[in-house]
Parts: C-alpha cells; sequence; structure tokens
C-alpha cells in the first residue's frame, strides 16, 4: 500500500536521526521516513540540496509530509518544494507541529493509508 511519506528537516543531523529512530520504533517501516540536518561543513543549520534529496528518496504520489525545527529550516524547506517544480510542490506540505511528537503522529496516520490533508491535520492537533 502506497503512504504519505514523512520527511525530517532538522538545523541538527543529530536530532533529525533521533526523531527519525523514533518514528521507527514505533511505528515501524510501514511509512516510508528520510531525515536531514546540519549544513554541509557538519555544524548546525539545513541545506536546501539536501531538504531536495530527503524529499526525493521517499517521493510518494499520495504526498510528503514535513516536520521542520526552526524557521531557517522551514525557509529552506519552502525553498526546496518550490525547485522540485509544481507538480510536487502542491503534494508536499510542511506540518505546523512539534518535530517529534508530529513526525510520529504523522506517520502513524499515514501507516493507516489516510491522505496528506488527514495526516497534516493530525500532525498538527497533537
Amino acid at each position: 500500500m502506497e503512504t504519505v511519506s514523512i520527511v525530517i528537516v532538522s538545523h541538527s543531523a543529530k536530532v533529525a536521526e533521533g526523531a527519525f529512530d523514533m518514528v521507527r520504533q514505533m511505528v515501524g517501516d510501514e511509512v516510508q521516513v528520510a531525515f536531514c540536518g546540519g549544513n554541509p561543513e557538519g555544524g548546525l543549520g539545513t541545506d536546501i540540496a539536501a531538504i531536495m534529496k530527503a524529499i526525493d528518496e521517499v517521493w510518494s504520489p499520495k504526498g510528503v509530509a514535513m516536520l521542520v525545527d526552526l524557521g531557517g529550516a522551514e525557509t529552506n524547506s519552502e525553498v526546496a518544494i518550490e525547485m522540485l517544480g509544481e507538480d510536487k510542490a502542491e503534494r508536499i506540505a510542511i506540518l505546523s507541529a512539534p518535530v517529534v511528537e508530529g513526525a510520529v503522529m504523522a506517520a502513524t496516520e499515514a501507516a493507516g493509508g489516510s491522505d496528506l490533508d488527514v495526516v497534516r491535520k493530525t500532525a498538527e492537533d497533537c
């Protein structure tokens, strides 16, 4: 079954990986999840190319739900989405939810086969 995918974007590679680990431990591998964090030099920050790669790794026609930790991650995610083109952009949502809890809730809802709007609402209501 195809599901909405999840992308986690953090300024910290360790935070992004930790959120990914939480999703895997709590939801399993029914949902495709990718994460990226840090800048290309290994410090704190985000990288548009890494965000685009993460989206491409888990792309699903059902959509991609993105969780971001700070304003810069959201801004760079918006740029990455625009660069992917309109066809994909309309099926990607940046969720206004806490990274860890939101990612777990989004993945849980996605695993049940819900569409992107329901996945977004579930994560944003947590």
